[in-house]
C-alpha cells in the first residue's frame, strides 16, 4: 500500500513541477437591470509555487524508499 501512495505522490509532484498553474474562463454578470443583462467572460488563473511540487515529489520518494525497507 505504501508503494502505491509513494508512486502517486511522485507522479503528482512531477506534474506540479512541470505544470505550475492553469487558467479558466468564468462568465460574470456586469449589469442586471430587469430585461437587460450584460455579462462578460473573465479569465481566472490558479497558480502554485514550483517548490510545492518538489516537496510532494520528495515526500513520495521518501515513502517509496521506506516502504521497501519493511
Amino acid at each position: 500500500m505504501n508503494k502505491t501512495v509513494g508512486l502517486i505522490l511522485i507522479v503528482i509532484g512531477a506534474i506540479l513541477l512541470i505544470w505550475t498553474g492553469f487558467t479558466y474562463t468564468k462568465k460574470e454578470k456586469i449589469v442586471d437591470a430587469g430585461p437587460i443583462q450584460i455579462s462578460a467572460d473573465r479569465e481566472k488563473t490558479v497558480n502554485w509555487p514550483p517548490y510545492a511540487g518538489g516537496i510532494i515529489l520528495v515526500a513520495g520518494i521518501v515513502v517509496l524508499v521506506t516502504s521497501k525497507n519493511k
